[in-house]
């Protein structure tokens, strides 16, 4: 794999930073917004919050189309009591964009991507909580595969583990090969608007519709198209290689030995609930469906997503 030069990679960050950022650098709950070199080839924009006296640390993983500007609100409260993380997936937000010539963005080299943010981050693994959804649900089992003990416990859900196209929306599953992924790309991107301003929303009732806060919309506007990748390119990347990394999960399911909890929207349109139930019963997880939330239970009910994290420190 060529990778991106360390000088160009470390100048695009110091551009970003002075221009980017969600509310302030520090604001006054002690978040603060900032990017860390993982490695050689990597800058991520990452959101940092220290509780007074920390009982954990929980790490915040977004999904397609989100930034880490989704989970500020939430991190402002889970940091009375631990330490929270948060970071920009490459070829989302603020973070490094190589070309999908340079990366995969699959979810097997996310998963390496998390490993490093964990290392560069000193997170203590014995007392640390993930919470992913959507894309970042199978780059963290995938590295439980490798490091059972990455976590005390991984909270994933409304995500695709297997490859099951019978509960998939149609579009997404278009993305994973040609004749259709290139064609289905290019409309993601022409449509970019309407899917920022609407993904949250489809498939839930009129009176269970609700808006993004201003700063997340305009977090993810303006950083759809950086370095001449957008977010769309990167996800289609990440699907072009899902049903290998899918495949994978399933052969070594039964060295999944990390804790995991799967919680699923019951109005989830992209991703059926019958998906996280089969995984959850073959994993024998516990599994939660969410009444009347649709994909993004975080986004929906917030205030579940920290009960969630909560339980997941008193287990």
């Amino acid at each position: 794999m060529v990778l991106p030069s360390l000088k160009n990679v470390i100048a695009t960050a110091s551009m970003a930073m002075a221009s980017a950022h969600v509310g302030d650098a520090a604001s006054p709950s002690g978040m603060k917004i900032d990017f860390i070199k993982i490695d050689e080839t990597f800058v991520l924009r990452r959101m940092v919050a220290y509780a007074p006296a920390p009982n954990g640390t929980v790490l915040l993983l977004h999904g397609f189309p989100e930034t880490l500007a989704v989970w500020k609100s939430i991190a402002e409260t889970l940091a009375k009591e631990y330490d929270v993380h948060g970071f920009d997936w490459p070829g989302y937000g603020r973070s490094s964009r190589p070309s999908t010539m340079q990366f995969s963005y699959a979810p097997r080299d996310y998963a390496k991507v998390l490993a490093a943010y964990i290392d560069a981050s000193g997170l203590g693994r014995s007392n640390l909580v993930i919470y992913a959804s959507d894309i970042g649900s199978l780059p963290a089992l995938l590295l439980a595969l490798d490091e059972p003990t990455v976590a005390r416990k991984i909270i994933v859900g409304d995500f695709a583990p297997f490859n099951r196209p019978q509960y998939m929306y149609e579009s997404l599953q278009n993305l994973k090969g040609e004749p259709t992924a290139t064609p289905t790309r290019a409309y993601m991107n022409r449509t970019s608007g309407e899917i920022l301003e609407n993904v949250h929303r489809r498939g839930l009732a009129s009176e269970a519709q609700y808006e993004l806060p201003p700063e997340v919309q305009s977090d993810m506007r303006a950083s759809w198209a950086r370095e001449g990748l957008t977010s769309a390119d990167a996800f289609a990347s990440y699907y072009s290689h899902f049903t290998r990394d899918q495949d994978y999960l399933e052969a070594n399911i039964a060295r999944l030995k990390t804790p995991v909890k799967v919680i699923w929207g019951e109005k989830d349109i992209y991703i059926r609930s019958e998906m996280g139930k089969e995984f959850a019963d073959r994993i024998k997880a516990e599994f939660d469906v969410l009444a009347g939330v649709g994909h993004f239970p975080h986004l929906q009910d917030p205030k579940r997503a920290i009960e969630e994290v909560r339980a997941a420190f008193a287990d």
